[in-house]
């Protein structure tokens, strides 16, 4: 039996509470015991002055970054862990205390820093017991560490002007080892936050909590930090998952090629890892598994943050990271069979770029199928993004190039994310003619730069054609408002797969107000999965995420993808927390859309299908139909478009259901598309050359 686990069954008996004690000799043996354990085990670690920047997932997959609550009052963190008696029977109490401060801008969260309580066990104890507060998964315990947090139970009152620990200690004095009182004489923690808002000292700072101890291994260890060798195991950490873009020439602000480099810059390599902005790779590890996964593992993790921690001590041997490198390559995948060359734009100093949407012409006079892309990017601090498609005609002069244009995609590219590849055996035709259009997101930064870029396309030899076929969609709504001040605005949307496809990877894609994102797949039974979590959206680092295998799609099933969007004064890059959003092209509004990759199972190369049409047919009930039920209620229509079907609700409803259902809103798309086709054909007709 663990020690853990001695102290949790010794507090039960404590607290009366184990069954089977029969007689009062066994209960106050079994008392004695408790108290046994909780002397040889309570020793408390020291109470920081200050707590450090952190950003969780809670048990929801919602992040939480504790610096972004600056403006609160006071902020109060419970710690927690499943099972415990004093943590269950603390839920009302803290319910309580929230209620009272409700409206006064104090911020209740609690820390899971239990090694043995998963995710969905958190999330499973959180309901049962209806917690009501973010229950932050503490799995790498450097905030439990930080703040010495020895058992459940203890309130930590933070000051977020000046992020002191005012208070550290229990709720009250209700509670204590074997007894349990009806009223409390003290109320420390309500004390402290009364004092907090009121700008004065808490009258009690530190004082003993009973509760649950929790196992924290790394504590007992701590001497053992300073020996943790840079050489043999910081460096080759660095090595692995940080050096390619820290490094003379690539896109990282300082480069990480000595020993002197990396321990200048140690104290922001915390804060980063801590705030899980380094490595830029936002997928969270509860969730799925990806190739070429940029993340630090658990283990590393830890012994970066330990090893700083420790002061980051040189230690012996060589220095494996002051080595001559060789200059990144213009190319990093080889030599491309086509180079393209994006028109060039010059991007001001200053001021807000709309989206460009150049297109440059397909010189080739045969199909070729395409198994990687890459971008040589002129201004790596103008461009934010590139996003390619196939088009059948260059536009006119004047003309632009938009997306619903678009077939295949030919690859994109972002902040980290230069190269697309193909998986072996699969492709995307490129046909002779016709030309490559982009999206273009331009960014000033502060001087003039005339941006030349170019994409790179890497075809299969003619004796290596591929025998299936890769084809792209979008999880897209356009239709999204996001009221003004809103922290945590959610929108919905879905693509139905008509017929059984096998999914490649996901993009998800929003501007400034983008705060967090997921993607579920909902089979045609009504059980959900989900496939990707990202509890805390990062605009400056979009990237594709590449499934580790191929995700089955039955036919009939939907994937689901969630966006959260803060709009509040709380998001540092908000342009605006007064207004309501829109989707837009500009970073200033508002996006929600996934790209998808993805083949249909009984589609070859030779043998090629058109379910496009099929798809399309539930596109905008996919918009529009946030409670996945297959129809729309009147309360679901919004933005401009579901302004105008609700307009003429009655008229759509033919069944008057009280709902638009399939077929109904299917009979309006086709309405549309003829009145656009027909206003296509006057165009035409109007234009110099068309007929007459």
């Amino acid at each position: 039996m663990t020690k853990a686990r001695v102290s949790v069954l010794g507090l039960l008996a404590s607290a009366g509470m184990l069954y089977g004690c029969a007689t009062d000799d066994q209960a106050a043996s079994a008392l004695t015991n408790a108290a046994n354990v909780a002397a040889v085990e309570t020793a408390s670690a020291a109470t920081p002055a200050t707590i450090d920047n952190f950003m969780l997932p809670d048990e929801t997959l919602m992040g939480h970054e504790l610096y972004r609550l600056a403006d609160a009052k006071a902020i109060v963190i419970i710690t927690q862990a499943n099972g415990c008696p004093i943590s269950r029977s603390l839920a009302p109490a803290v319910r309580e205390l929230k209620a009272k401060y409700a409206g006064q801008g104090v911020e209740f969260l609690m820390l899971n820093s239990a090694l043995q309580d998963s995710r969905e066990a958190v999330a499973k104890e959180a309901a049962e017991f209806n917690f009501d507060v973010p229950v932050l998964l503490d799995s790498n315990q450097l905030v439990g560490e930080q703040l010495g947090v020895t058992r459940t139970g203890e309130f930590f009152v933070v000051d977020p002007k000046t992020w002191k620990v005012v208070y550290r200690g229990p709720l009250d004095d209700r509670r204590d080892y074997g007894v349990q009182k009806a009223v409390a004489t003290h109320s420390w923690t309500a004390d402290a936050i009364d004092a907090t808002i009121a700008g004065r000292p808490a009258l009690a700072s530190n004082k003993q909590s009973p509760g649950c101890l929790i196992d924290f291994p790394e504590r007992a260890k701590k001497a053992q930090h300073t020996k943790i060798s840079y050489a043999k195991d910081v460096a080759p950490i660095l090595e692995a998952k940080c050096v390619g873009c820290h490094q003379p020439g690539s896109i990282g602000p300082f480069s990480m090629t000595s020993y002197e480099m990396v321990k200048g810059f140690s104290p922001m390599i915390r804060e980063v890892i801590r705030t899980d902005r380094m490595p830029p790779w936002n997928a969270d590890p509860h969730v799925g598994q990806f190739k070429d996964d940029k993340s630090l593992t658990k283990a590393e993790i830890k012994t970066l943050v330990h090893w700083i921690e420790a002061g980051a001590p040189r230690g012996d041997g060589p220095d494996p990271l002051a080595k001559q490198r060789q200059a990144v390559s213009d190319w990093p995948l080889g030599k491309p069979d086509l180079i393209l060359d994006i028109p060039s734009y010059k991007i001001p100093a200053s001021g807000v770029v709309e989206y460009q949407r150049p297109a440059v012409a397909n010189p080739l006079t045969e199909g070729k199928w395409i198994k990687a892309s890459t971008y040589k990017i002129g201004s790596r601090q103008g461009v934010h993004h590139y996003l390619s498609g196939y088009i059948k005609e260059m536009p006119k002069p004047g003309e632009q190039a938009n997306e619903t244009r678009w077939g295949a995609g030919v690859g994109g590219y972002a902040v980290g994310a230069e190269s697309t590849f193909w998986p072996t055996n699969v492709g995307t035709y490129l046909p002779p003619g016709g030309g490559v259009a982009f999206q273009a997101h331009y960014t000033p930064y502060g001087k003039e730069d005339l941006e030349k870029s170019q994409i790179g396309l890497y075809f299969y030899k003619d004796n290596e054609l591929p025998d299936l076929m890769m084809r792209s969609t979008v999880v897209v709504d356009n239709t999204i408002v996001i009221p003004a001040g809103e922290a945590r605005h959610k929108e919905t949307a879905y693509v139905e797969f008509p017929k059984e496809a096998l999914l490649y990877s996901a993009f998800p894609h929003a501007h400034y107000r983008g705060y967090a994102s997921d993607l579920w797949i909902e089979y045609p039974d009504g059980s959900k999965k989900m496939l990707l979590s990202m509890p805390r959206y990062d605009f400056n680092w979009q990237r594709e995420y590449t499934f580790a295998e191929p995700v089955k799609v039955p036919a009939g099933s939907k994937l689901v993808a969630h966006y959260w969007y803060d709009n509040s004064k709380r998001n540092p890059a908000n342009p605006d927390a007064t207004k309501e959003v829109v989707w837009g092209d500009q970073s200033f509004e508002e996006m929600f859309y996934t790209a998808l990759r993805f083949r249909w199972t009984d589609e070859t190369a030779k043998n090629q299908v058109n379910y496009d049409e099929l798809m399309n047919q539930t596109r905008m009930m996919g918009m529009l139909d946030d409670n996945l039920d297959g129809k729309l209620q009147k309360a679901e229509l919004k933005g401009q478009f579901g302004k105008q079907l609700a307009g003429f609700f009655g008229q759509i409803d033919r069944d008057s259901s009280g709902a638009i259902e399939k077929t109904e809103l299917a009979a309006v798309q086709q309405m549309l598309f003829q009145r656009r086709r027909q206003a296509e054909q006057q165009q035409q007709a109007a234009s110099p050359g068309g007929r007459r």
